[in-house]
């Protein structure tokens, strides 16, 4: 399903962002995209998502949607994520994961 914003909106949103150098940034991106088709789309409760890398290859915003927090809080907790984020983290400076509403679209 491909990501729509829309307001109201019943679909949970997290965006999170992730800091790194050039030299780790396609690194970074292989095992984000890996991790996307191989284990947290075949999530319970999502709905999709979207990376982006800016000029500098010095960070990569993530949007996901899910249809509840509480779906995506159990995608984190789960054993596989968890080595996952290991990894991740081993890639970047920080990462952050935040929950958003949508309070309205133009």
């Amino acid at each position: 399903m491909p990501t729509t914003i829309e307001y109201p909106s019943k679909i949970q949103t997290v965006i999170t962002t992730f800091e790194m150098t050039p030299g780790t940034c396609q690194d970074l991106l292989d095992e984000l995209t890996e991790a996307y088709e191989v284990f947290i789309s075949k999530q319970p409760g999502f709905v999709s998502a979207g990376l982006h890398v800016n000029d500098a290859q010095t960070r990569i915003a993530n949007y996901s949607q899910w249809n509840r927090r509480e779906d995506f809080q159990a995608m984190l907790r789960s054993p596989e994520m968890r080595e996952r984020n290991r990894r991740i983290n081993g890639l970047c400076r920080a990462f952050e994961p935040v929950m958003y509403e949508v309070t309205s679209t133009f």
